[in-house]
């Protein structure tokens, strides 16, 4: 009897891990995000009018110029697309890359920017906003705005 427990258990666990993973972001929209794409703080109205971090993390993108590389709709150009790349990438693989560089492949080391040290959470937050659709390609402005 002990031993029917135990593989029923088993079996029970084996097929909850074959789920899907569906991750919610703070606003309750799932997502078929990987386990290892963290949770990511940003909210968006019509498409371009976001919160005020969210905001300077799009500031961040343009004043550090991102798109000569990644292209103004973050969809590549020299560099690679930074829609795709946000499916998977990680907060923690994002941190190393901006803080690290690629230099074998063109990406700069930005470890000395005062502005990338202050704001890389709400880049983050912005291109993992642009990732998701929810944030649309263009200028942005605080959602409180008139």
């Amino acid at each position: 009897m002990k031993g029917r427990v135990v593989l029923s258990l088993a079996g029970a666990l084996l097929a909850l891990s074959a789920l899907p993973v569906v991750m919610t972001n703070s606003w309750g929209q799932s997502s078929d995000a990987p386990p290892q794409a963290q949770k990511v703080a940003y909210k968006v109205v019509d498409g371009n009018k976001v919160d005020s971090d969210t905001l300077q993390g799009w500031k961040t993108w343009r004043a550090l110029a991102c798109e000569r590389c990644h292209g103004a709709k973050q969809e590549g150009l020299v560099g690679p697309s930074l829609i795709d790349a946000f499916k998977t990438l990680d907060k923690n693989e994002f941190h190393r890359t901006v803080f690290g560089g690629r230099v074998d492949k063109g990406m700069p080391d930005f470890s000395s920017s005062q502005m990338m040290q202050k704001n890389w959470e709400n880049l983050f937050a912005y291109l993992k906003g642009r990732s998701d659709g929810t944030i649309k390609p263009g200028d942005l402005q605080a959602i409180d705005a008139k």
